[in-house]
């Protein structure tokens, strides 16, 4: 049986670019061209929202709670 994945969900174009997330998780986070901060190795969907699965959680917890504008959404599947 594999283990599922966490997903992070990202609404790119609600964020403000203040680099939060960046500060808490920059292993997951970077600031991107457009000054708006994005998932590194995250694909856009349909919706122009980014998105990542992922293994473990680690500080994207952190990422999601720091985001002041709240576009930062950790799915962990149980």
């Amino acid at each position: 049986m594999s283990k599922k994945k966490t997903k992070i969900y990202q609404d790119h174009e609600g964020c403000i670019g203040c680099g939060s997330c960046v500060a808490v998780c920059p292993k997951f986070w970077k600031m991107g061209d457009d000054d708006k901060a994005e998932i590194i190795g995250g694909k856009k969907n349909e919706k122009g929202d980014y998105e990542l699965d992922i293994d473990e959680v680690g500080c994207n917890k952190d990422a999601e709670e720091a985001c002041p504008v709240q576009v930062i959404k950790v799915m962990e599947n149980k």
